[in-house]
């Protein structure tokens, strides 16, 4: 006989008295649906009995079983073999034999397992059920392991305890005198211990602290507490204590609104490592962003500190702190933006009187749609305000219209034309000039015109391409352009190489022009494989038909013909990746600037080697650096790097040096890191530290540092 979706919705014989009893207690808004293979019913015991295959459904409850068993007169439902009760929440209990209410949430669960809803699992001899949301189980086991060992007889930790509780409604796992095993070797013990369960994404309370001791600080133990103040927003508090000083108080706070977010965090301590006497020193961090409609949006940026060390002694080191207030708006084919800008330089050198504060500075970028021919129409209008304390203030207003257009003939050559005029005034005052320091207002046109063509010429041999395409451009436009009342503060930064050799304006900024008629010429040639290798080379180099410049010495631009530049990158395959970059003097060909990146073998073991050197001559100061880090993917769940910072000029020496040992796994990651740095900068001497960070899934994450 077979018994096929019995519904409490319908008036059946007396064979359905399992749905109709159980509906009587659950009440008729929550409708009962029941299968199974056999159904049969004992009128002097009250009993009825599904066999086979059943499973029965009531709201978002599912229970499954081989036998199940209803006793009207005690109102007890009876499960046995492959017992599986599927919760609303997405927990599926698995239990051996099982003894609930008619409504499924409380009972007597035996040999009982769970499955939470990120993987993680529990076991227990026995488990009880209460209202629906609560699980106490007796002897019980929970890990969250599930793929970190090649065998499945032992997960690789796992917390044992004399009971443990979870409850679905304060969404907790609570442990009573618990164990933690680490590859079945207890290695702590604690009376009690909880954790959020897998359905909680923030919960305030404490989080696991970190241990530290370093050459630099001394011991120290971050102790940080999450409190979660809204579904919007929340703190972490989490201050560095050492008993060798005042407490480093620390905390972030975060909100997310509905068309935005921000982040700030706050610090603050008391010591005497800058000046030799007690001090309150302190930072803020804080980033806002909002949006007011598809095309705006706005933020502002907030970074100060109390002095140039702080950051690099308690946090991480900055060279500049960079506040920024700003809205802008982007078009389908226009950029604006409006800006304040105030710096705080960290470095020995800087003044903070001679820094500059920018306020406003207004951007505006359009180019039009192609018209007749393909002709666009662009437009590149600024205007910024700049003070100081000490030294040069300004005002400029600048516009810079252009039209440009290409062209591909019939023989496959590509010919480009623009043309544009700079418009700029200026109002300065305390400016340096060669009659002493000036107020003045000052104004410049500079029209300017480039005609570039290039011809790539490509042909397949077997399973290669080859490209050779040979590169000109004639730029034209009047001599000088930068009286020496125009102030430079955007274009000091001058970095000549392939990438703005045909710039019509190798300036990093407005400020400085470019003037007087150049040829650059130049060629660009690669090979390219149907599997993805590659290997490409750019070569090229300048001559300025005048003698005069607007170049400073060292920069590879101060003479008529320019140094040439040069790229190389070769890419075999996907374990090889070589950029080699350079400047050579144009007269001996001596290398004045080189830059060597290189990633070299499979994930197994892999080089990663980075380059630079810069002669006295480059417009840089004497330097010679190179960086290499060792990589080794040892198994997919353990990985090594060694890693050395090298100062290569005769003064220098090792900079730093480190390395690390990683394990990952699904339930736990674990690393070991050296490091050891032989900079100093005032207050923050060299310094050398080993870090023991472990990481447990549910848990939390335990850090330790040496040194």
């Amino acid at each position: 006989m077979q018994a096929r979706a019995l519904l409490l919705a319908l008036c059946l014989t007396s064979a359905s008295v399992i749905p109709e009893a159980l509906a009587q207690q659950v009440g008729s808004n929550e409708p009962i649906l029941m299968t199974a293979d056999d159904l049969s019913f004992d009128e002097d015991l009250g009993t009825a009995t599904a066999r086979g295959n059943v499973e029965i459904v009531q709201g978002g409850r599912i229970l499954n079983a081989d036998s199940v068993t209803y006793n009207q007169r005690d109102d007890i439902v009876t499960a046995s073999g492959n017992v599986v009760l599927l919760e609303p929440t997405g927990e599926i209990l698995f239990a051996e034999f099982a003894e609930l209410t008619a409504d499924m949430r409380e009972g007597f669960l035996r040999g009982f397992r769970m499955l939470l809803n990120d993987d993680s699992r529990l076991a227990a001899v026995s488990a009880q059920r209460r209202g629906g949301v609560e699980t106490e189980l007796s002897r019980a086991v929970y890990s969250p392991c599930r793929n970190c060992l090649s065998f499945e007889e032992e997960p690789l930790w796992q917390i044992k305890a004399r009971r443990v509780l979870h409850d679905a409604d304060v969404q907790e796992v609570i442990y009573r005198d618990a164990t933690l095993e680490v590859l079945g070797v207890p290695v702590a013990y604690t009376p009690f211990l909880f954790h959020p369960d897998p359905t909680v994404e923030r919960k305030s309370g404490i989080l696991t602290p970190t241990f530290g001791a370093s050459s630099l600080l001394g011991s120290s133990i971050q102790l940080p507490y999450f409190w979660v103040i809204a579904d919007d927003r929340d703190l972490t508090f989490d201050p560095i204590l050492s008993p060798d000083q005042f407490p480093v108080v620390t905390g972030e706070y975060r909100q997310r609104f509905a068309d935005g977010e921000n982040r700030t965090r706050l610090s603050f301590t008391q010591d005497d490592a800058q000046v030799g006497k007690d001090r309150w020193r302190g930072h803020i961090d804080s980033e806002t962003r909002f949006s007011l409609d598809e095309l705006w949006r706005w933020g502002a940026d907030i970074k100060l500190v109390s002095d140039d060390t702080y950051l690099g002694r308690y946090f991480k080191n900055s060279d500049t702190l960079t506040n920024r207030l700003y809205l802008e708006g982007f078009g389908s084919r226009s950029h604006a933006v409006a800006e304040g800008l105030y710096f705080q330089g960290l470095r020995d050198s800087n003044d903070q009187a001679e820094t500059p504060v920018v306020l406003p500075n207004l951007e505006y970028s359009y180019i039009s749609p192609p018209g007749h021919y393909g002709g666009m129409t662009t437009l590149d209008a600024n205007l910024r305000a700049l003070a100081r304390e000490e030294g040069a203030s300004s005002q400029r207003i600048s516009l810079t219209p252009g039209w440009q257009i290409s062209n591909t003939d019939s023989f496959g050559s590509i010919t480009s034309f623009r043309a544009s005029v700079q418009g700029d005034l200026y109002n300065v005052s305390d400016v340096d000039t060669s009659r002493g320091r000036e107020d003045a207002v000052v104004g410049r046109i500079f029209p300017q015109a480039t005609l570039s063509w290039r011809y790539p010429w490509i042909r397949r041999s077997g399973p290669n391409g080859q490209l050779f395409e040979p590169l000109l451009a004639l730029i034209v436009a009047p001599n000088g352009g930068n009286p020496d009342k125009i102030p430079d503060e955007d274009s000091q930064s001058i970095a000549f190489d392939e990438t703005n050799l045909f710039a019509p304006n190798r300036f990093s900024g407005t400020d400085r022009v470019e003037g007087g008629q150049r040829m650059v010429y130049g060629f660009r040639t690669g090979v390219f494989g149907e599997l993805g290798g590659s290997s490409t080379l750019t070569v090229g180099q300048s001559f300025r038909f005048r003698e005069s410049n607007p170049y400073p010495l060292g920069t590879g631009l101060e003479d008529q013909l320019s140094d040439i530049v040069a790229s190389l990158q070769i890419k075999p395959n996907k374990f090889t990746s070589l950029l080699y970059k350079t400047r050579f003097d144009h007269d001996s060909l001596r290398a004045r600037r080189t830059e060597i990146s290189a990633a070299i073998g499979p994930p197994a073991l892999n080089l990663d080697l980075n380059y630079v050197f810069f002669d006295r001559t480059s417009g840089f100061a004497d330097r010679e650096e190179v960086t290499a880090a060792l990589k080794s993917r040892l198994t997919d769940q353990w990985s090594a790097q060694i890693q050395t910072q090298r100062d290569l000029t005769s003064e220098g020496g090792t900079l730093s040096y480190g390395g690390s040992l990683v394990y990952e796994c699904d339930c736990m990651n674990f690393e070991i890191i050296y490091r050891s740095t032989f900079t100093t900068d005032r207050d923050i001497p060299s310094d050398e530290s080993l870090t023991l960070r472990v990481t447990f899934k549910s848990l939390g994450q335990i850090e330790s540092s040496v040194f």
